[in-house]
């Protein structure tokens, strides 16, 4: 599958509605990064006017998801994924429009390429951050993945 903004929208209303109905939409791709973005709604606020935790959570996954996904289907690979551990740190109310990227890592490509090559699981890390209209960071996860080729 080409990966497209319009693509990976539609793949998130079907496999992740709670996202879609949040209001978290893939924005950008590019081979560099991915970009997804949510604003702050009704139905994404938590009761003091400000983004839900878990509305910042999900955009930020599926930035770093994506990118795993991405590079996946460079690879020409079934290959598995899982968050196994998950960090979140917040600075800032989120107010307005948040984007949350992702950054394609040296480190990515090369976990995807040792896992082909050893057939067993590999992790890293992948970071993301929550940048509000301001430029202000709102919020930053990290998400560690495992990933390993399908048997």
């Amino acid at each position: 599958m080409k990966f497209t903004p319009f693509k990976l929208n539609l793949y998130v209303l079907f496999k992740i509605p709670s996202a879609y109905f949040s209001g978290v939409r893939v924005k950008t791709i590019t081979k560099k990064e991915i970009i997804v973005g949510v604003r702050h709604r009704w139905i994404n606020q938590n009761p003091f006017k400000s983004m839900y935790w878990a509305t910042q959570g999900m955009a930020s996954e599926l930035a770093t998801g994506l990118v795993m996904m991405q590079q996946i289907a460079l690879s020409g690979e079934k290959i598995s994924m899982l968050v196994v551990r998950q960090e979140g740190v917040f600075t800032k109310k989120a107010k307005g429009k948040i984007i949350f990227s992702c950054a394609v890592t040296e480190e990515l490509k090369q976990a995807v390429q040792r896992s082909i090559q050893s057939k067993e699981g590999q992790t890293l890390r992948l970071i993301s951050k929550g940048i509000d209209e301001n430029g202000d960071v709102v919020s930053s996860f990290e998400y560690e993945w495992s990933i390993k080729v399908k048997a």
